[in-house]
Parts: structure tokens; sequence; C-alpha cells
């Protein structure tokens, strides 16, 4: 079934208002996503949502559509294959409210996140993706331009700072004052353009090396952010699917080496260091945040708590010694 806004969009982007079929992509937590089916093949459209598809109230600047197409399109100039590419925006002149973009078919650009329920696990891929990411952030480290256009405090804390970080010190008060701690870390250290939702869920497999989508949380922030998240999702996903841990953090050491062999801009071992204390935040944040992970019962919830409690008390200086921490909350999993 058409949606009238989407035709209205699709008119105002050029591209006509009779699409063969359209059709709404899962997935869509901040954003409403379809596929439309256009007469010389399928496109994305993507719109933003005011309030996120969450139990909490989670509201966010619809401004950040622009900050995506922004890092699209300048992530195009330092990494090609890392993203889809920008093919029209809405409103042609204004604020961006809406963009398409390509379609990637799942049958070439597999998502991540499934490959890892499925137990394929490669540590190449993640090593791309690693390396992908530092690259982002040695070629914007520093640069007056890219700061001035993606320096946005008060959109990333709506988005990411508040619903993690702030919601879970409501949630820990006891770990309150090391979560607060964490958020001024990070306030101190922005220096480069970070993507903000480096996830399994944001990562297509491509014939040419990772696909990295949904960057409005673009920002210009502190470097230690995207690995950090990309590195929780990995330990996550080891109470996921037990069977594969061993290769889930297999392909976390491959993402940390090839990503702080990038690292120009500043002394390695500070962003790792910077990296390994934020996980233990978000470890916490995605069980008893606004946005708790959804693959997770129970008494997999319990376990990261406790795992996750301890790191923010304790906090690990190398990711070596974070994988280190983690592991023996694995021994008991057996499914």
């Amino acid at each position: 079934m058409a949606d009238p806004e989407v035709l209205e969009t699709l008119a105002r982007m050029g591209f006509g208002r009779a699409p063969r079929a359209m059709t709404p992509l899962p997935g869509g937590v901040s954003s409403d996503i379809w596929r439309v089916d256009l007469a010389d093949g399928p496109i994305v459209v993507k719109r933003a949502l005011a309030q996120l598809r969450v139990a909490g109230e989670w509201r966010a600047p619809l401004e950040r559509t622009g900050a995506e197409v922004a890092w699209m399109r300048l992530v195009a100039e330092i990494r090609p294959d890392l993203t889809a590419g920008v093919l029209a925006v809405d409103p042609p002149r204004g604020p961006t409210r809406a963009f398409a973009m390509p379609y990637l078919a799942p049958t070439s650009h597999p998502l991540w996140k499934l490959e890892l329920r499925e137990g394929r696990a490669d540590p190449a891929l993640a090593s791309a993706l690693g390396a992908s990411v530092a690259a982002v952030h040695a070629a914007t480290a520093d640069r007056p331009e890219v700061r001035d256009r993606f320096d946005d405090v008060a959109m990333f804390a709506a988005l990411r700072l508040d619903p993690y970080l702030a919601a879970t010190a409501a949630a820990h008060p006891d770990r309150a004052e090391a979560l607060d701690a964490l958020r001024a870390t990070y306030l101190r250290n922005r220096r480069v353009l970070v993507h903000g939702d480096v996830s399994p869920k944001n990562v297509l497999v491509g014939p040419r090396g990772p696909v990295l989508l949904d960057a409005e949380c673009a920002t210009w922030g502190d470097p230690a952010f995207d690995p950090a998240f990309c590195l929780t999702h990995l330990l996550l996903k080891c109470r996921w699917n037990p069977a594969a841990s061993g290769a889930f953090l297999e392909c976390a050491s491959a993402f940390t080496r090839a990503y702080l062999a990038g690292v120009s801009w500043e002394d390695p071992a500070a962003v790792e260091a910077r990296c390994a204390h934020l996980v233990g935040g978000l470890l916490l944040a995605r069980v008893d945040g606004l946005s708790p992970v959804e693959y997770l019962g129970e008494e997999d919830r319990a376990a990261v708590r406790t795992v996750a409690r301890s790191l923010l008390v304790d906090p690990p200086r190398t990711v070596a010694a974070l994988l280190a921490a983690w592991r023996p909350s694995l021994e008991p999993v057996r499914r």
C-alpha cells in the first residue's frame, strides 16, 4: 500500500509519484524506511521520526537527517565503499527531512547482524570495518570545517548520551558517578567525525567490504565512541549465540587491532583506554537504558548487568583486558 507522505517525498525529490511498489523495511526504530520500486529499479527512502519506537519517551531532533546525509557525502570522499551514497534529498533546499539512497539487495549485501546470528563471524570483515572507521576518524581529525558542520552536542546528547548514560545512571544510582564521568570524558575528547551507531545491524557485508548505514547520530565527538559501540555489540552477541562466542571475540580483537593501527591523531593507547572504559557503560545501557537490546532474555541481561557494573568500578585500560574480564561471564552459558 502506498504511503501518501512518501509519495509526496518522492515527487519533491524528482522521482515522480507512481512507483511500482512500496514496502516498509524492518529495523526502523528511529526512522521510517521504505523500499520503493521505480521503473528503473529499487531505491530506499528514509525519513526520521521525532519520537523513536521504544517503550519510553525518546524524542530526537529531526535535524539529524541532515547530519546523516552530510556524513555519507563526506565519507564518500574518504572511503567510497563504506557508504551506500545519496541519490536525492527532501526538500531540495533547506533542512533535510528525508533522503533516497540505492537499494542494496540482501543477496549481495547481507546484514552483518543476521550473519552473526547464524554464527558466521568473519574476522577479516571486522578488521576491514575497524580500518575504515579509523580512516574516517583520521581524515577528519582536528579539521575546523568538519567540526563546524557536525558540532552538535545537543543532538548527540538526545540520541546517545542521555538515553544511554543518563538513563542508565537513573536506573543504577550507585553507578551514576562512574557513568557521569564517562560522559565528561567524551565531552573532553571531541576531535573527529563520529558515526555514532557502528553496530552489526547497520553494517552490510558487501562484495568490496563493509557498508556502514544509519549515520543519523553523526557528530563531532570522541573517536573512542565508535569502536566502543561496535565492541559492545560484539560482546552482547556472545550471549545471543554462545556457540559462536569465540569467533565473536576474535572479531572484536581483529576490529580493535585494525582500528588502533589507523589512529594517527593521538596516542592509540589513550583512545583504547577510553574505549575499553566506555564499553562497561554501554553494556549496562543496553540492558537498562532507554534502548535495551531485544534479543537477550532476563538470565542473559542479569549476567551482562553484573559484568558491566563491575567494569564501571574497575575499568580496563586495554581491549585485551576488557575481553579477559568478559570471558568468565560466558562460561555458564549452555544453549
